[in-house]
């Protein structure tokens, strides 16, 4: 946000993620559909809820119960079911933050998660009362994002880097999840790598971004076809 406000130039999304976030959006509709076909009391949807003077949109109420509709790969759909997205740093995103805004600004209603394992078709429904979702705080974080905004210099990172993965011996480290997404990556860890910023090889899982390489990884590199 602090990039994005002061006008940090930001990488393009392809057309394919762009299409996957259409897909996401297709497979949350049918959720909701899914249950009011079911016969679930489905309301409130994109009902516009404020808190502190952030505005926001929830995706449902289901009977009396604020949802939040997710899909979501096999590996971040298990961190719903086993309740794993819980534990310190392993929500990226924000998930459990946003909604506990989105239960707050309703009045305090219990919550909960409507997943969908896009790859395998499973769904699952995970819980929070209103209880549980009033210790994240909202308006503290609301608080912090504003003050952060005013500085002069951009605020600490979000996340530390992590190792390729946990067999990985190599010594190198890559961005971690909610970093790899944000379009001002480049600009935010252009230190990295002694000064040459980020290294961005392929790998058959997807794209990691190196800030510190001690060894050449055996994949390929990603060259910028602008740069030649």
């Amino acid at each position: 946000m602090y990039y994005e406000l002061n006008n940090y130039p930001a990488e393009k999304l392809t057309s394919s993620t762009k299409f996957k976030f259409l897909y996401g959006t297709i497979l949350e509709e049918l959720l909701l559909l899914l249950a009011a076909e079911a016969g679930y009391d489905v309301r409130d949807l994109q009902k516009e809820v404020s808190v502190d003077g952030v505005v926001g949109h929830i995706d449902a109420t289901i009977n009396g119960v604020l949802v939040d509709v997710k899909s979501a790969s096999t590996y971040s759909f298990n961190k719903f079911k086993n309740g794993s997205l819980r534990l310190e740093g392993n929500d990226p995103f924000g998930y459990i933050q946003q909604i506990s805004g989105y239960s707050k600004g309703l009045g305090g209603l219990d919550g909960a998660f409507l997943v969908v394992d896009k790859t395998l078709g499973h769904i699952h429904l995970e819980k929070f009362s209103r209880q549980e979702l009033q210790s994240y705080n909202p308006s503290r974080k609301i608080a912090e994002v504003r003050f952060a905004l005013t500085q002069k210099e951009p605020p600490e990172r979000c996340y530390k880097p992590q190792p390729v993965s946990k067999t990985d011996k190599s010594g190198n480290l890559v961005l971690g999840t909610g970093c790899s997404y944000c379009g001002h990556k480049q600009e935010c860890w252009k230190d990295s790598n002694n000064g040459a910023g980020l290294i961005q090889y392929n790998y058959a899982s997807g794209p990691k971004f190196f800030v510190d390489v001690k060894k050449i990884p055996r994949v390929e590199q990603f060259q910028n076809k602008e740069e030649g």
